[in-house]
């Protein structure tokens, strides 16, 4: 039986890298995913990628979307920001804040939608690793805009198209004259040790930075949000897990919070795009081909995480190359460089909740899925104190 409170059906027992009727390849057994995501004659084809490919050639395209040395150079110059030392030294402080400003809230709150709080938490700790301080009030509300439960595809041919490509400018604009512009004139100033004096030392615009800013929202906030449901709900209604997770230390908490990310990835598949031809596990896919990258059947690859690996097993043994999160944070060039701030941001806000006198699950969440990352939503999700 499985464990999985999101039911994503279960990979075909047939070849791990098959083409689909409809031309594109999919990719589902571990090993294979994980070559397939370090090969550098791919290219990113999903995650919005399609809104930058009509930028103009000065306008340097976000991190996100950049392949080849350019990105593999700017990630180098980066990563400083997100060593674990660094992590521990310069954000552990915001997080322990914050939560404990979020725990508080509730206990004066009554019933709250878990997303919520876990939302001011990322958001913070997000905005303090980018740099995002000095914003105008409001940030949270401006990020909700600019993420909707509900994304609709702008366009010029019809009135829906219109009032989606009118509500990105708005949603850009807001974010830009509330929160980017005033980091980026602070730090034209004076300069700080965080990533938006980095962007301006390499000569970024300030719209370029409005973009990266975007991205990190996009990947550092939304993701852990969910990430932080998900674990809090297998927490509420497994009592020996929650026992075992309060009772842990540090360590071993993150890695039973490793195995639910394993189990539940907020994002369910990555597509890539072939520049040449790539050989995997004994198939090659021709150059120009889509690619799905199924990130949840590969992290339950039985030859990589062991026998039941539908089952939540904290600790689990893995085969040498396999991780902790399986692919859960992506592989390769694209790996999502936060993985250290997510878990251990997770792992401070659900400490302090889940140890409060009283806490307990008032309502589950819905869920819902963003088709174009097989990604999860999770939402109305109830919490109570007392």
């Amino acid at each position: 039986m499985s464990a999985r409170k999101v039911d994503r059906g279960l990979p075909d027992a047939g070849c791990p890298v098959h083409q689909e009727p409809d031309g594109t390849w999919q990719v589902d057994g571990y090993a294979a995913a994980r070559a397939f995501l370090r090969d550098h004659n791919t290219v990113q084809a999903g995650l919005g990628v399609e809104t930058t490919e009509n930028f103009p050639r000065r306008i340097r395209r976000p991190v996100l979307y950049r392949d080849g040395p350019e990105h593999r150079e700017h990630r180098k110059q980066t990563a400083r920001f997100f060593t674990p030392r660094r992590v521990d030294e310069a954000y552990r402080p915001v997080m322990e804040r914050v939560a404990d400003e979020q725990v508080a809230r509730l206990r004066g709150a009554g019933a709250v939608d878990l997303a919520d709080l876990g939302f001011q938490l990322v958001i913070d700790v997000t905005s303090a690793v980018i740099g995002l301080t000095g914003s105008k009030p409001g940030i949270k509300r401006r990020l909700d805009y600019f993420f909707p439960e509900e994304f609709g595809k702008p366009g010029f041919t019809s009135p829906h198209g219109l009032y989606w490509t009118w509500r990105q400018l708005k949603g850009w604009s807001a974010i830009y004259f509330g929160d980017v512009r005033p980091a980026v004139r602070a730090r034209r100033a004076h300069r700080r040790d965080d990533l938006i004096s980095h962007l301006l030392d390499e000569g970024l615009t300030s719209a370029e930075i409005l973009g990266e800013c975007l991205t990190f929202a996009a990947a550092g906030m939304v993701t852990t949000r969910e990430f932080i449901v998900m674990a809090a709900w297998h927490l509420f209604t497994d009592d020996a897990l929650r026992a075992r997770y309060l009772a842990a230390g540090e360590p071993e908490r993150l890695r039973l919070l490793h195995e639910v990310l394993r189990l539940e990835p907020v994002i369910g598949h990555l597509k890539r795009r072939t520049t040449a031809d790539v050989r995997v596990d004994g198939v090659t896919v021709p150059a120009g081909s889509l690619v799905r990258v199924q990130l949840d059947h590969a992290n339950l690859d039985p030859g990589v995480v062991g026998e039941r690996p539908s089952a939540l097993c904290p600790g689990r043994p893995v085969a040498d190359g396999g991780s902790s999160t399986g692919l859960s944070f992506g592989d390769g060039p694209h790996k999502c460089p936060g993985a250290h701030v997510a878990m251990l941001e997770s792992d401070i806000f659900l400490r302090r909740l889940m140890s409060s006198d009283g806490v307990r699950m008032v309502r589950p969440p819905r869920i819902a899925f963003k088709d174009e990352i097989a990604g999860y939503e999770l939402r109305g999700m109830q919490v109570a104190i007392g």
